[in-house]
């Protein structure tokens, strides 16, 4: 059987990707970058390590020891990590950070492809093993959206994709065409809470891919840890980008999207 690599942080989408990577005959070599990775991914691993994202080196070592040429790198690791300081980087972490020029995502992500590929080692696309997740456009739950809502969902899909143009996050919240919150470091919850308590509820949040998404990693997900901080703000709709964003959890997301009578639209 091919081995790969999955590099996963936090959420369900690598337990997606493990999942359905067994089911395809692979064999899957899980390292878990963070300590909230999701366990149930032991479940699906034919090995499971916990290696933190700031020791490079020691998963470099670690994939070359296990003669793997094919990884996938998914699930949510902020940059917050970098400033917490509570884990020190190692010396290829460091190597990597002073020789880029900034340090937006896309900068720092392409850095550690480079490195991976110095040791022969691919990376995949993100969606390769799990297009399925991915909705076409429409209404995804039985409440169709207000003319109101609808605006504003056009709205905040536009203001998205301007800050995904210029690398800082994927995520807006927006109220009556007027901008709440932009996602930036803190990531994709903090932003819905923050936008959604000065909305004072009703707000419309938007999730899109940037312009030129790179698919092997950072892909835009959905999941019901997003329509969670949505009901805690009293939020009205969702709206994301058909086709380019991963919708996990589809089934708990959209019940309790409707018990909350929030709507849910692929654009």
């Amino acid at each position: 059987m091919e081995r790969i690599g999955l590099l996963a942080g936090i959420g369900a989408l690598p337990v997606e990707i493990a999942r359905a990577a067994k089911e395809l005959g692979y064999e899957v070599y899980a390292v878990a970058l963070l300590p909230d990775t999701d366990q149930r991914l032991r479940d699906f691993a034919d090995d499971y390590q916990e290696i933190h994202v700031m020791k490079v080196g020691k998963i470099l070592k670690h994939l070359k020891k296990n003669d793997i040429h094919k990884v996938t790198m998914i699930g949510k690791v902020t940059k917050e990590v970098l400033f917490a300081k509570k884990t020190l980087p190692d010396l290829k972490a460091m190597q990597i950070l002073m020789r880029v020029p900034d340090r937006k995502d896309d900068t720092i992500m392409l850095a550690i492809i480079d490195e991976l590929r110095k040791i022969d080692v691919e990376v995949f696309d993100q969606t390769e093993l799990i297009r399925k997740l991915m909705p076409g456009k429409g209404v995804l739950t039985k409440r169709q959206p207000t003319e109101a809502e609808r605006k504003d969902m056009e709205f905040g899909f536009r203001m998205a994709k301007e800050i995904g143009r210029m690398d800082v996050g994927q995520t807006v919240v927006v109220k009556d065409m007027a901008v709440m919150a932009l996602e930036a470091i803190e990531g994709t919850d903090a932003c819905i809470l923050r936008g959604g308590k000065l909305a004072g509820g009703g707000a419309v949040v938007a999730k899109v891919a940037k312009p030129e998404q790179d698919s092997r990693f950072d892909v835009p997900t959905v999941g019901l840890k997003t329509m969670q901080m949505m009901v805690e703000v009293k939020a009205k709709a969702l709206v994301m980008e058909a086709d380019a964003t991963l919708f996990v959890e589809r089934d708990e997301v959209i019940a309790l999207a409707e018990a909350n009578d929030i709507t849910i639209v692929a654009m």
